[in-house]
């Protein structure tokens, strides 16, 4: 089990054992030999880094992104940076190159501040001082600050987050532990838990060219027995939605959009929730299978401060302008019609008054409430929206802050506070795969990456199987307490 690709040679070398598989915790680089994939016997002394190089590549929906190769004692350790559609403003800052070349997406400046700055300055460190480095990559190296923390604003956060998940696999390789396992080593996390996964499966807002307003809707298998027969279930209700969209819409409302979800021709809401409803029931699995959102409402966000359910027309009418107080009614309606147990992102990132109201309404239903946009993975915002008692639970996006460091704090932070927590991927994502050993190793007991369709949402899913299978008896499922899981 690797949490990211090897050569051929290098995976048959460890094909005999599970364990054996985890225990370089991912990415030796595919250009070099058996040898160079494993740690090396006899090696003497603490490991060290000795390269660091980055390159573009490019994400699911075919926009440049940074990877980075890190070189140790031990071997090669790759890791890819993925990039959103619908971002938060308060996120670090991704560095993109601007300009004609990729549509001004490129990343070649992300690259260069790698391969000039960072790598050089990290040569003869252990990768296993996870802490030490991100510090000195984020403090001293790039050195930039705002009111938030700070934003990556010299050096980009895409540059520094891909060094941090190659480094954080290196560390794992050191130690000779699988990825997930160093990871709760590095939080203090005693008990790992496989996660509930949050498949969405209806694609709306910015992820698809649809007309459906609000982004994501989603399953979550609380009462599987287990991580896999989660995997079952997700793949069974996901299957008879395409039968139910085919036959209500036709061939063409099949199509799926950038997370694997359906995209059908509706601008409904509520629709979209009971073309869910029907799939659930006639996969077999009413009773198993909770209902959860991803509102995104920043997007349809006015100047007015109004929500426009129909900001994908433009210019329109603005009849279907609502404020706060008809948005909140209506999720409360979906409440009452399925059983919803999640909402993310239901209001504005500034709009800080509704969500404060919405939660304490949605806590009387035993609805969570994500914060994305709203907290951006940031200490500082999270600090404040626990205190105001803005949301309850955090969507924890790696590449919002920048680094597995702050990504890990923001986290302990989170549940300290009583909150949830849902690990995720973004819209624009590689075949890596460190948030499922994230996921697992914070305990986080939610995890959203898209349908079960697409091979790089399914290379996260396919990756806690395997974590499943190398826990084998110790393996524990969150299930109906995916919300309440302590470090």
């Amino acid at each position: 089990l690797f949490s990211h690709t090897l050569a051929p040679c290098a995976i048959s070398t460890f094909r005999n054992r599970a364990s054996k598989r985890l225990v370089m915790g991912a990415g030796a680089s595919a250009k070099k030999d058996t040898a160079a994939a494993q740690p090396q016997e006899g090696k003497k002394g603490p490991s060290k880094i000795t390269a660091v190089f980055a390159r573009q590549i490019f994400d699911s929906r075919g926009n440049p992104t940074v990877e980075v190769d890190l070189t140790t004692t031990d071997g090669v350790f790759r890791a890819a940076v993925p990039s959103g559609a619908s971002t938060g403003i308060y996120e670090a800052l991704e560095l993109r190159d601007k300009g004609t070349d990729y549509m001004g997406k490129g990343v070649s400046k992300a690259v260069k501040n790698v391969n000039d700055i960072i790598g050089p300055a990290l040569i003869g460190k252990n990768p296993v001082e996870q802490r030490a480095i991100d510090d000195f990559m984020v403090k001293e190296l790039d050195g930039t600050t705002n009111e938030y923390g700070f934003p990556k604003k010299k050096l980009g956060a895409n540059a520094i987050l891909g060094v941090s998940l190659a480094l954080c696999r290196a560390g794992a390789a050191a130690k000779g532990i699988p990825l997930y396992k160093h990871i709760a080593d590095l939080s203090g996390n005693k008990k790992v838990q496989l996660p509930v996964p949050s498949f969405n499966i209806i694609n709306g807002g910015s992820h698809a060219g649809n007309q459906l307003p609000m982004q994501e809707f989603m399953i979550l298998p609380v009462e599987a027995k287990n991580f896999t027969e989660a995997m079952k279930i997700g793949s069974e209700v996901y299957h008879h939605l395409k039968k139910v969209i085919k036959k209500k819409y036709g061939q063409d409302a099949a199509n799926v959009g950038d997370e694997g979800g359906f995209a059908p021709p509706i601008n409904d809401n509520q629709e979209a929730i009971d073309l869910i409803l029907n799939a659930i029931e006639a996969a077999g699995h009413t009773g198993k299978v909770k209902i959860g959102m991803d509102v995104a409402a920043s997007e349809f966000y006015t100047k007015d401060k109004m929500y426009d359910l129909n900001f994908k027309t433009q210019p329109n009418d603005g009849s279907k302008k609502v404020d706060s107080d008809a948005l909140a009614a209506m999720y409360m309606s979906f409440c009452d019609k399925c059983p919803m147990v999640s909402i993310e992102d239901p209001f504005d990132q500034d709009d800080w008054k509704p969500w404060q109201k919405f939660t304490e309404m949605a806590a009387k239903r035993n609805v969570q409430v994500v914060g994305d946009d709203l907290t951006v993975t940031n200490t500082t915002i999270v600090k404040k929206a626990i205190e105001s008692k803005a949301c309850n639970a955090l969507l924890l996006k790696v590449n919002q802050i920048g680094t597995v460091t702050e990504s890990i704090d923001a986290v302990k932070m989170a549940k300290d506070a009583g909150w949830g927590v849902m690990a995720s991927h973004r819209s624009g994502e590689t075949e890596d795969t460190f948030i499922a050993d994230l996921a697992v190793g914070l305990s986080t007991g939610q995890i959203k990456t898209g349908a079960p369709c697409r091979s790089e949402r399914l290379a996260k899913y396919n990756q806690l199987l395997r974590i499943e299978e190398d826990l084998g008896v110790d393996a524990v499922y969150a299930g109906k307490n995916f919300r309440y899981i302590a470090i």
